[in-house]
C-alpha cells in the first residue's frame, strides 16, 4: 500500500473486517500531565489494527476525537517511514486535546507500524478499506466510558476519509484539516502538467486516467508501472471518481474546515471549494501554517524542513479552532 501512495503523489493519495473490538491491556502515561495512554485494537482481518487511546484524568462526559492520518506510510503519530516526514502532528494534537480535557484516539494505518501485519494484497486494496478502518476505530472510541459522541478529525487524505466515514456512523462533528477539494484525477492531472511531460507520454497517461475513471482496467504501460501497474488499478478506480465536495455535502453533522496558507500540497482554494459545498461550515485559514500543521516559511526548502521536526509546535491558531469546535459539539450525535 505504501508504494501506491508515495511514488507519485505525496501525502494526498491510499471491507475491513470488523468482527469485534479488542482492548489491549498495556497502558502507559501520556505526555499530557496526568493523562493515560492505552494501546487499543480493532479486528483487521488477518491481524488487528492498533492505536492509542489518550484519556485525560477525571475526564467529564463529552465528545472525543478520532484522529485520521493522511496518505502514505503514516503512523498514529503522523510520522512517516520516509525519514524526512516526522512532524508528530497527530501526537501533538492528541496531547493538546488531553491537556484541555478531551479524549482522543489515533491509530496506525493498515500496513503501517504496528498495524503492518494487517496489510492486504495490493490488488485487494480499495479506498473504502481506509474508510472502514476509521469507522471501526470510531465505534471503539464511542464505546469508551464518558464519551458521549465522536468527532472525526481527518488530515490531508484523512479529511476525505472522515467525510465518508460520517455517512456510516453517528458523529457530532467533522473536522477537515488540509483536505483537497477536487477529485484525485484532477489533482493528478495538475501535478503531471506541472512536470511538462513529453506530449506522447502525457497523452498516454490521459488515456489511462480516462479509462480508469470509467471503471475500466487497462493493459500494463511499460515505464509507467509505478502509476498504472495492474495490481494498483482497482485501488485507483475506487478513488479517482470520489468528489471530496460531494462527500462533505452529505455530512449532516457540523463541519470545521482548517487550512494553512503556507501549505505546499493543498491550497486555500481547495478549502474554499469544500466550504462552498457546506455553506454552514466554519472555514478557518491559518496564516503561516503548512501541510504538516506547523508554522513555516513560504520558501520551499524552509517549509519542507519543518516536516522532519517533531519538536516544532503546532501552528498558532490550530488548537484554539479545534477546541472551540469540540466545545460547541452537540452531545446528541446526528447522522
Amino acid at each position: 500500500m505504501t508504494r501506491i501512495l508515495t511514488q507519485w503523489i505525496l501525502a494526498l493519495t491510499v471491507s475491513a473486517l470488523m468482527m469485534g473490538l479488542v482492548l489491549a491491556s498495556a497502558a502507559r502515561a501520556g505526555e499530557a500531565p496526568g493523562a493515560m495512554e492505552t494501546e487499543v485494537s480493532v479486528a483487521g482481518g488477518a491481524a488487528p489494527l492498533y492505536g492509542s487511546l489518550l484519556v485525560p484524568p477525571r475526564a467529564r462526559p463529552g465528545p472525543a476525537v478520532l484522529l485520521i492520518a493522511g496518505s502514505g506510510p503514516t503512523d498514529r503519530d503522523g510520522n512517516s517511514t520516509v525519514p524526512a516526514v516526522r512532524p508528530a502532528n497527530l501526537k501533538l494534537i492528541a496531547e493538546a486535546l488531553a491537556a484541555a480535557g478531551v479524549p482522543s484516539l489515533r491509530y496506525d494505518k493498515r500496513a503501517i507500524a504496528k498495524s503492518a501485519p494487517a496489510a492486504l494484497r495490493e490488488d485487494d486494496l480499495r479506498f473504502s478499506t481506509a474508510v472502514d478502518d476509521a469507522v471501526a476505530f470510531a465505534r471503539l472510541l464511542k464505546a469508551q466510558p464518558r464519551v458521549t459522541c465522536v468527532i472525526l478529525l481527518g488530515h490531508s487524505e484523512g479529511a476525505l476519509i472522515a467525510a465518508l466515514a460520517a455517512e456510516q456512523i453517528e458523529t457530532c462533528g467533522v473536522i477537515e484539516v488540509a483536505g483537497i477539494g477536487r477529485p484525485l484525477g484532477v489533482v493528478i492531472r495538475e501535478q503531471l502538467a506541472a512536470q511538462k511531460l513529453p506530449a506522447p507520454l502525457a497523452a498516454q497517461i490521459e488515456t489511462a486516467l480516462v479509462e480508469l475513471e470509467h471503471g475500466r482496467q487497462i493493459a500494463n504501460i511499460p515505464g509507467l508501472e509505478a502509476m498504472f501497474r495492474p495490481s494498483v488499478q482497482p485501488y485507483l478506480i475506487s478513488q479517482l471518481t470520489i468528489d471530496p465536495t460531494k462527500a462533505l455535502a452529505k455530512v449532516e453533522a457540523p463541519v470545521l474546515i482548517l487550512q494553512g496558507d503556507n501549505d505546499l500540497q493543498v491550497s486555500v482554494a481547495d478549502a474554499r471549494l469544500l466550504a462552498a459545498a457546506r455553506p454552514d461550515a466554519r472555514l478557518v485559514i491559518l496564516p503561516g501554517m503548512n501541510h504538516v500543521l506547523k508554522a513555516a516559511p513560504a520558501d520551499r526548502a524552509g517549509n519542507l524542513a519543518t516536516y522532519a521536526d517533531p519538536d516544532r509546535p503546532l501552528a498558532d491558531g490550530l488548537m484554539p479552532a479545534i477546541l472551540a469546535f469540540v466545545k460547541s459539539a452537540q452531545a446528541a450525535p446526528r447522522r
